[in-house]
């Protein structure tokens, strides 16, 4: 007869700061304390329950920005995780930064694969052993050098730089601890939810390896991907649903011998408040009201990104902003920076801010029109289309670009009602973000870019930028004006 244990497994992944619950249909939606309610009330009614985060518990509210991550550990200290991994916005203020609020942390942060070039050495512990009902669960964190694009500014952090690779430390980690009878595995990754059935499908079954819980990509499910035996799950964005796994564990064989799994929403309907974790988000918020509650402009409408891989409203007037106040020919607005899927009609301090968190400097650089098209061919290749997740811009007015899918070819590439010159040079908007990872996001070295002219920091704040544009600029509007269309 199986000897057979129960272990429920909790987790969420890319909170992103969102603390604060929303009303919905005059029903509570999302945030923290009805988070921490739920994952409290299965703990007292499932006695071998384990909570876990998938990477960015970081950026995406004021509350999170204002104190540099540091309020965001303490609320996470009240959430009280049993085990966190790290994700590619863990690193936004610094590694250094992120080092130091580990250190804050009263819950392990883990990371099999991030380490110091010089050495080897790693910055976190790879792994952590949950010991629950005499049952030994390990767990594996894991990063991908593709998601960590802002390590660049700190030239001596490194990570394995592909999937073969990561799973490569999963084997030495696994074979390392296979003698202390670990009865369940799971990897606790952030690379995004293709990647990780990627990973699924080149691990050793060998290694033992029940489940991957994932972030980094947003991916709501329906149901889990089962690749080379491995569950593979991931629970969107947000605070607004938890993943949960029901399963029965084959304490003999080190396996699954069955189990559920599914989203639950949390709301006010059926997740119980945490009082406790609502002051210390009290406290937060009425330092950060003084600072972001002034309202900034008011829109003639609503406007929205509710895709980051197309031209939406809201990226087109960023752009249109950076564009006209820095006196570009064009500013290519890394749509990933807009973190909202709607703005307006009234914009506060915190709406804009919440929107767009990324204070970085702007960069004019010059490019030839080949140039140009190089880069814009590169950032609508066909793995965009396929759901890999890859740098997209936001195009500014002026620029009217159509592009065949079928024939990779340009049927329209024009500025300012004229076709590009490939001889002519352009002057071009990037974020800083962009400039660091110029040749990962575009395929064309910066190198080859500075010839026609040093890159020059034309802007030291988007956040003043668009703070000031906005501020003398009220009733504006945008729509969707055919800028990319791609066929």
């Amino acid at each position: 007869m199986k000897n057979l244990k129960k272990l429920t497994i909790l987790h969420s992944n890319d909170l992103h700061g969102d603390f604060l619950a929303e009303e919905i249909d005059s029903n509570l939606v999302g945030g923290v304390s009805m988070l921490s309610g739920y994952v409290n009330k299965v703990r007292n009614e499932e006695k071998n329950t384990v909570y876990c985060v998938a990477g960015d518990m970081f950026r995406g509210s004021v509350i999170d920005s204002e104190f540099q991550g540091v309020s965001t550990i303490e609320i996470m200290n009240m959430l009280s995780p049993d085990v966190v991994t790290i994700g590619n916005h863990e690193t936004d203020y610094g590694v250094a930064h992120l080092l130091f609020i580990e250190k804050c942390a009263k819950f392990p942060i883990i990371n099999a694969n991030l380490h110091i070039k010089t050495n080897g050495a790693r910055l976190f512990k790879s792994h952590y052993i949950a010991e629950i009902d005499g049952m030994k669960i390990l767990f594996i964190g894991l990063i991908t050098e593709e998601v960590l694009s802002q390590t660049k500014n700190d030239g001596i952090i490194g990570t394995f730089v592909d999937i073969n690779e990561a799973a490569t430390e999963v084997g030495n980690i696994c074979n390392s601890y296979n003698a202390i009878d670990i009865d369940f595995t799971v990897l606790l990754t952030h690379i995004g939810f293709e990647e990780d059935k990627k990973l699924a499908a080149v691990l050793d079954p060998a290694w033992g390896v029940d489940i991957i819980i994932g972030g980094h990509s947003h991916t709501f499910i329906d149901k889990p991907a089962i690749v080379n035996n491995t569950v593979v799950v991931q629970a969107g964005t947000g605070t607004d649903q938890i993943g949960r796994f029901d399963i029965m564990v084959d304490t003999d064989n080190n396996c699954i011998d069955s189990f559920k799994w599914q989203t639950v929403p949390i709301n006010s309907e059926h997740c119980p408040r945490d009082e406790d974790l609502e002051n210390i988000l009290r406290h937060y918020k009425e330092q950060t009201d003084k600072k972001y509650s002034r309202l900034v402009t008011r829109f003639r409408k609503t406007l929205t990104h509710p895709c980051r891989t197309q031209e939406t409203a809201l990226g087109g007037l960023f752009a249109d902003i950076m564009r006209e106040s820095l006196g570009l020919d064009i500013m290519l607005l890394g749509s990933g920076s807009v973190r909202s899927t709607q703005l307006g009609p009234i914009v506060l301090f915190s709406d804009l801010c919440e929107c767009f968190p990324y204070d970085d400097s702007v960069y004019m650089l010059k490019v030839t029109g080949v140039q140009l098209k190089r880069m814009i061919e590169y950032m609508i290749r066909d793995e965009v289309w396929e759901g890999a997740h890859c740098e997209f811009y936001q195009l500014s007015t002026g620029v009217r670009v159509e592009y065949d899918r079928a024939t990779h070819t340009f049927s329209r590439f024009d500025f300012n009602g004229e076709p590009v010159d490939d001889q002519k040079v352009y002057k071009i908007g990037l974020q800083q973000f962009h400039i660091n990872n110029f040749e990962e996001f575009f395929s064309i070295s910066l190198e080859e870019v500075s010839q026609n002219g040093k890159p020059l920091v034309v802007s030291t704040s988007c956040t003043s930028i668009f703070d000031e544009y906005l501020s003398t600029h009220q009733n504006l509007d945008r729509e969707i004006t055919g800028r990319l269309i791609v066929k």
